[in-house]
């Protein structure tokens, strides 16, 4: 029992970490993004959306390489993508009542980001299909290899190709007026960019304590790794992304919100997910219980996709309607590991 204690202990200060790693992050990388006037959608999707990714690819780095559980990496960065997708505008709605959402969020990001999940899905299978460990459909295993990783790390490059455009032509549209805007003299350039380099390596220390609590979590209660990373490290790696978010939210700058949400979750899948095969060479895939959580994970995303294009903004009862479902996610959970279901635990 003290061991448990010291390990509920070890993650709750690790999520306090990640925490304040997370507001640091949002301080700095703000005034960096109107420093070398970035367009607003880039500031979410990119520079902000990135910088709080950092617990996920953390994640999926030490569990590969220093713990050799490459699903818990990848149930964690899953988990974090629901967690982003359904809690956080969840919650930015509630409290805002109406965020609002440009078109270029909803036609480029929000889709966009429905192809990367489809681009991890097929890349999954195709290591199930061209390197297989175990073809009985109760365990369907096989080898993700470096090539098949490259395949998503491509897409993110079209990605970033895309959104390179875009910051080149709001220059040219919007550069005399973002300059303008901006002091430069005022912004001590160094001092933001040590406080972003602080945020970065106070969230990735933090996130080896959430990883092996989740492995002591799993070994003590005799369930799978994959349950708790989905669930208690997902969460709390989804921290930075929240508090960065819900307050963008708080200054009705809701498509920034939206945009750092989809913009982290698109590097969560096509970049955090795929840099540990890179790393490690090889790494187990165990398509029986990825397939129904990206199957998920797209649903979800679509019925954002709606909410946001039928009003172009997300409502606050809408924002419910994501809480309620994040709810039903974890119940799932639960059921899986009590053994009451066996969608994705056989």
């Amino acid at each position: 029992m003290g061991e448990l204690l010291l390990y509920i202990g070890i993650i709750l200060i690790s999520t306090w970490a990640v925490w304040k790693g997370g507001s640091l992050l949002e301080e700095s990388s703000e005034k960096l993004s109107d420093f070398y006037r970035l367009p607003p959608l880039i500031q979410g999707t990119i520079i902000t959306a990135v910088g709080s990714s950092f617990p996920e690819l953390a994640a999926t780095i030490l569990s590969t390489i220093l713990h050799g559980k490459f699903d818990l990496g990848v149930s964690a960065i899953v988990g974090s993508a629901i967690f982003n997708i359904l809690v956080i505008p969840g919650i930015s709605a509630v409290i805002v009542k109406r965020m609002p959402a440009d078109l270029s969020l909803i036609y480029k990001d929000t889709q966009y980001y429905i192809i990367s999940i489809f681009v991890l899905f097929i890349s999954f299978a195709m290591a199930y299909v061209y390197f297989p460990i175990s073809v009985n459909p109760g365990n369907m295993e096989g080898t993700m290899t470096r090539w098949i990783a490259i395949i998503p790390i491509v897409f993110y490059g079209l990605y970033l190709f895309i959104q390179g455009m875009e910051t080149r032509d709001y220059r040219r549209d919007h550069g005399k007026r973002a300059v303008l805007g901006i002091d430069k003299e005022s912004v001590n350039i160094r001092k933001d960019w040590i406080k972003l380099i602080i945020s970065l390596v106070l969230i990735v220390a933090s996130v080896e304590g959430l990883v092996s609590g989740a492995i002591f979590l799993g070994e003590f209660f005799n369930t799978p790794d994959f349950i708790w990373g989905i669930t208690i490290v997902a969460g709390a790696t989804s921290i930075p992304d929240a508090v960065v978010s819900i307050k963008i939210a708080r200054k009705f700058k809701g498509s920034i919100s939206l945009g750092n949400v989809l913009g982290s979750n698109i590097f969560d899948l096509l970049v955090a997910v795929p840099i540990g095969v890179l790393i490690a060479g090889t790494a187990v895939v165990n398509f029986t219980v990825a397939a129904p959580l990206m199957l998920f994970l797209a649903l979800i995303t679509i019925i954002m996709f709606v909410f946001l294009r039928t009003n172009l903004a997300l409502v606050r009862w809408e924002g419910i309607v994501l809480l309620i479902l994040y709810v039903l996610f974890v119940a799932w959970m639960i059921l899986e590991t009590l053994g009451i279901t066996s969608i994705v635990i056989k």
